[in-house]
């Protein structure tokens, strides 16, 4: 990092930066069904750190837009909420993804100017 953008200010950017894949890497997560920590877990070995505190509130959002379903699994020594993608998530996961596609190929043109 250049020593004259203010650490801050980087940190910022690089957080709206992250906000902003969240969705898409979510969703991309969500074939088989996983409850929020193995969720974080499974990101922070891909290398997307994400926090228990951003997770759950983007989980119920996604939910509550059909693009999820959770059940409940009270089977094991714990409950836990069970989340999986949705018809709907998945044609929303497909689109996204090939805009996403689009974006990365017009940056990297961009960046390797």
């Amino acid at each position: 990092m250049d020593t004259t953008i203010p650490s801050d200010v980087f940190e910022k950017l690089v957080q709206e930066l992250r906000r902003g894949v969240l969705v898409l890497a979510t969703l991309s997560q969500l074939g088989e069904a996983k409850y929020g920590y193995s969720l974080i877990n499974e990101l922070a070995e891909q290398g997307l750190n994400i926090d228990q505190g951003t997770l759950y509130p983007l989980l119920r959002r996604l939910e509550a837009d059909g693009l999820l379903h959770s059940q409940w699994n009270t089977a094991g020594s714990r409950p836990r909420r069970y989340y999986v993608i949705s018809p709907a998530g998945e044609s929303l996961l497909q689109a996204l993804s090939d805009e996403w596609r689009g974006l990365a190929a017009v940056l990297d043109k961009l960046l390797s100017n």
